[in-house]
């Protein structure tokens, strides 16, 4: 056992974890935060997508003790004070799910890009989103979203 101290949306954990125990695993097993998803098992699909100190990353491809003294970010820690994030709004608002099993790690990986590129056109969504799989949407009320969520964000900025 390897102990390990993560800041996981704002909060620190201290935890005794096996050493190949997978950050994907360490988040809904040890933290019983079950937003992030286990879709695939090969990195593929990317419905696990996190932020780690601020960028997003696939946590089945990311061992819980190389996160130790990282933040870490999940679904769960992107509202605020029980406001949705925009990109929670967004998918929401222009239908960007179905099944919903994507929509965590879509959300993530789409927050990543728009602190990177706060007006993405819809070329740079798509290949932005490129490393997540959708099985049921056909991706058109996702972009939407996403875009719903850059002239939200934008909005907001103060001039």
């Amino acid at each position: 056992m390897t102990t390990i101290t993560v800041t996981v949306n704002g909060k620190s954990y201290t935890r005794d974890v096996e050493p190949r125990t997978l950050l994907v695993h360490f988040l809904r097993e040890h933290l019983n935060l079950t937003g992030t998803h286990i879709g695939c098992d090969t990195s593929q699909c990317g419905a696990c997508v996190v932020h780690i100190d601020g960028k997003s990353a696939k946590s089945c491809t990311v061992l819980a003790v190389q996160a130790d003294g990282a933040s870490v970010t999940t679904i769960e820690g992107l509202a605020e004070n029980g406001t949705l994030h925009p990109l929670q709004e967004g998918f929401w608002e222009k239908h960007g799910l179905q099944c919903g099993f994507c929509t965590p790690g879509m959300i993530m990986s789409a927050a990543d890009l728009l602190a990177q590129n706060p007006n993405p056109s819809e070329e740079e969504i798509r290949h932005g989103l490129e490393g997540n799989l959708c099985r049921c949407t056909g991706y058109e009320n996702i972009v939407r979203a996403v875009r719903y969520a850059a002239e939200k964000m934008r909005a907001e900025q103060p001039a």
